[in-house]
């Protein structure tokens, strides 16, 4: 099923769920190594809007964009071809979905599907392999990693994970300074919400903010562990006695030893998940109420998963990296795979790129390791420190003009549709 057998097949690549400060450089991997590769590669296609964008031949030709565009891409945070979250169902529950994938690929010549995600994106990935076998179309499907939850099993870690831990170990720590300086006669607890629905690894870069060269109080509420609201009260009002001010970060995915999410608003997303939101101000809430002390809280939310403006130079290496591998892997005629970071040595810290198979990836979670956080449940291990601080190291910054980092914004020009009706996804 290689790329020197028979006809020189296109790529269709789509960007799933929420963005990253990164994933662009892997679509700027994508696009540039099969650029290099034109003799066994037709064109780069992007679905618009993810996997819809691809049920409604709603494609973008890259192929018109110039070099210099495509490889600013690479220090452009958001999705530049729009991204979704839209799960495909089961080849029983919904075969015209998987029909019409087959109707569009032979539309336009694709033979190499790379979805750019996480979780969910592997399984759409996975169902999408499984279609040359149970509907006699030749496609090599491949996921590209991404997700800033670092979720994702079997790679070390997951491009777009160390530039939002960086966002987050470094606003922690500026905000923890703020704090300081007023503790005295204002506020004494800062509350910071962090994203990670079910695992700490965001809520643990708060963490790095104190170190030996600069210690701060701070207090980590993790996903992993069973919220119990005496202990944390406990916890940070030794912090205040002692130190005057606390920082508290706490992941949205906290829950109650019942298993109830602290912050489920009662909301689903598309993907079925709990839609989560406002654990800070319900911590603050308890905070007033049990120890009485002035608070302000913040919710990092969109910002820290688009602040490309300090992204860690690590993850933009890693994003770009994974990208070019999985055209390398395509050319090799694999299927069903993702390409993995693999860390070989911590001192100094050395990576490449490795790979999985994606039944061993699709719908598994990786959560934060009990020896990455500290027996008390409240921060993190020496272990843990070393897992991430070569993640957040590095800077790589955009080009600025007039103060401000200049992004890529392509023209996206379309295709051409050549089907004779749409597909509706609602």
């Amino acid at each position: 099923m290689g790329a020197t057998m028979g006809k020189i097949k296109n790529i269709l690549y789509a960007q799933s769920g929420g963005v990253t400060a990164v994933i662009n450089a892997s679509a700027c991997g994508v696009i540039e190594m099969a650029r290099k590769e034109r003799k066994k590669i037709g064109k780069v296609l992007a679905g618009r809007n993810g996997i819809i964008g691809v049920l409604g031949e709603d494609l973008i030709d890259t192929s018109r964009e110039k070099k210099s565009a495509i490889a600013a891409l690479r220090h452009t945070p958001s999705g530049a071809f729009g991204s979704c979250r839209y799960k495909l169902r089961s080849l029983e529950e919904n075969r015209s979905e998987y029909e019409r994938l087959i109707e569009v690929f032979r539309a336009h010549n694709i033979g190499y599907f790379f979805y750019n995600g996480g979780g969910d994106s592997a399984d759409t990935c996975l169902k999408v392999s499984k279609l040359s076998k149970s509907m006699g179309y030749p496609i090599q499907a491949i996921h590209i990693p991404k997700t800033v939850d670092n979720d994702l099993p079997i790679t070390d870690n997951c491009p777009g994970f160390g530039s939002v831990a960086k966002y987050i170990a470094i606003s922690t720590r500026e905000a923890s300074m703020d704090v300081a300086s007023m503790a005295k006669t204002s506020t004494k607890v800062f509350i910071l919400e962090v994203m990670g629905r079910h695992a700490g690894w965001i809520a643990a870069a708060g963490g790095m903010a104190s170190s030996a060269n600069g210690e701060f109080p701070i207090v980590i509420l993790f996903p992993e562990l069973a919220f119990d609201r005496a202990r944390f009260m406990a916890a940070v009002g030794r912090k205040v006695r002692k130190y005057g001010y606390c920082s508290v970060v706490v992941s949205e995915g906290v829950r109650s030893a019942d298993g109830k999410f602290l912050s489920d608003l009662g909301l689903r997303d598309a993907f079925g998940h709990a839609q989560l939101g406002g654990v800070a101000p319900a911590l603050a809430s308890m905070v007033k109420q049990d120890l009485n002390v002035k608070y302000h809280w913040a919710v990092a939310d969109y910002l820290q998963r688009s602040a490309r403006h300090i992204a860690s130079k690590t993850d933009v290496d890693q994003a770009y990296a994974v990208g070019r591998a999985a055209v390398e892997m395509a050319l090799q005629g694999k299927n069903a795979v993702m390409p993995t970071i693999e860390r070989t040595s911590n001192h100094p810290y050395r990576w490449k790129v490795g790979e999985a198979k994606l039944s061993r990836v699709a719908n598994r979670e990786k959560m934060m390791p009990r020896g990455f956080i500290t027996r008390d449940g409240f921060g993190i291990t020496p272990r843990c420190r070393e897992y991430l601080e070569p993640l957040i190291a590095g800077e790589d910054y955009p080009p600025y003009r007039d103060g401000l980092p200049v992004y890529a914004r392509l023209q996206n020009f379309p295709v051409q549709k050549k089907l004779p009706k749409g597909f509706d996804v609602s």
